[in-house]
């Protein structure tokens, strides 16, 4: 393993010229045009580092997922990345790519730009050394993991139930640069509620207000959070009405749930869904589910964190730890069909927020860990 560390500590600075390639190269989910053309620098990329097999995974509504493969063999490692970010077109004007401190700053370092590096790194790594595995090894790099991986999902799940682990490269967890063990389940639901419009003024009687029946329900949704047992139900956007002096005829509400447990998910999500008017002029129509499972630490999970913790402690000198977070990730798809690491991206900090920067001198010993990981994992016991 001293070989594998040594190969990356030595390719420190290419990692960051990578990552600035990367970061300059803007890839916003929902302009499919731009993350296309990281998706091809991806490819071309990935050939050039490595012996790697690409496939291109095609998407009706956003640009084509990566699947790269090394090695054969009816058992399989899989390694889930994406590229797409929450930034727009335009970001870097306002957030250049700069290296200050010992930190990479800019839009997509941390969450998770880097992590595509580190795995990359890691393969190369593997190969230096002409390890041999006697399982595949499949990375996934997907274009839409920011908008809930609508079209990735079934793509990740599929690659999850052939295999013995999941690697997620998602950003670690805290200034320690924790692992993930645990995510909450996440949920969108977009409620309508119609009413009866009238006059404000002359005719109120007549009329039946989409506001107020969504006043009623927002106590509802609002009464379902429990903050002991992990679960929020937040009412994050409204809007209603038409003028001031008109009886609302329609009221709409964008809901976002947070739930700890699969049993707190199969309790919570059907009084959201088959939630009734209070007055019975009006209608309520609502839309959505939880559309990201629960990561519950499982045993498979705990028996995954020990290994990575001890390889971090032998050969990297890091005192790993482990933490759950109520974000939602890829990992939520996977953890239910195969046992799934999480957060084994970069270190750093501000996923989504204008201070993003991820820590250099820690991107080198997080793709030792990975690979690492695969050596351990790669061989049949």
């Amino acid at each position: 393993m001293d070989d594998i560390v040594q190969y990356l500590q030595a390719r420190q600075e290419e990692m960051v010229v990578l990552l600035r390639e990367l970061v300059l190269i803007e890839s916003p989910s929902n302009q499919p045009e731009l993350t296309a053309q990281m998706g091809d620098y991806l490819e071309k990329t990935v050939q050039e580092m490595t012996r790697a097999t690409v496939t291109r995974l095609p998407s009706d509504d956003y640009s084509p997922h990566l699947k790269a493969e090394w090695g054969e063999g009816d058992d399989q490692l899989l390694i889930v990345t994406h590229f797409d970010t929450v930034w727009p077109e335009g970001t870097l004007e306002e957030m250049p790519f700069k290296i200050e401190d010992g930190k990479a700053y800019g839009p997509g370092t941390f969450d998770m730009k880097a992590g595509i590096v580190q795995a990359l790194f890691a393969l190369q790594a593997i190969e230096s050394i002409n390890q041999s595995f006697d399982k595949k090894i499949v990375l996934l790099m997907t274009s839409d993991e920011e908008l809930g991986s609508p079209t990735s999902k079934p793509y990740i799940e599929a690659e999850a139930a052939k295999s013995d682990a999941v690697f997620v490269l998602e950003p670690s967890q805290g200034e320690h640069g924790a692992l993930k063990t645990a995510r909450k389940g996440v949920g969108t639901y977009d409620i309508t509620i119609h009413g009866v419009s009238s006059h404000a003024g002359i005719e109120p009687e007549k009329g039946a207000s989409a506001i107020e029946e969504l006043a009623e329900q927002i106590t509802y949704l609002s009464n379902l959070t429990d903050l002991d047992k992990g679960t929020t139900v937040n009412v994050g956007m409204i809007d209603g009405g038409s003028s001031k002096n008109v009886i609302a005829e329609e009221a709409h509400a964008v809901v976002d749930v947070r739930v700890q447990t699969e049993e707190e998910m199969k309790r919570v999500a059907p009084l959201i869904e088959s939630i009734q008017p209070e007055n019975d002029d009006t209608r309520v129509d609502v839309k959505g589910e939880i559309y990201r499972p629960p990561l519950e630490k499982t045993d498979g999970i705990e028996v995954l964190f020990e290994r990575a913790q001890a390889l971090a402690k032998q050969y990297l000198s890091i005192d790993l730890e482990e933490e759950s977070t109520g974000g939602g990730s890829d990992a939520n798809f996977t953890a239910a069909l195969s046992p799934t690491l999480d957060g084994l991206g970069a270190v750093g900090d501000g996923a989504h927020a204008h201070h993003e920067h991820v820590v250099i001198e820690q991107m080198p010993k997080r793709s030792a860990l990975l690979a690492m990981l695969l050596c351990e994992y790669g061989q049949s016991s």
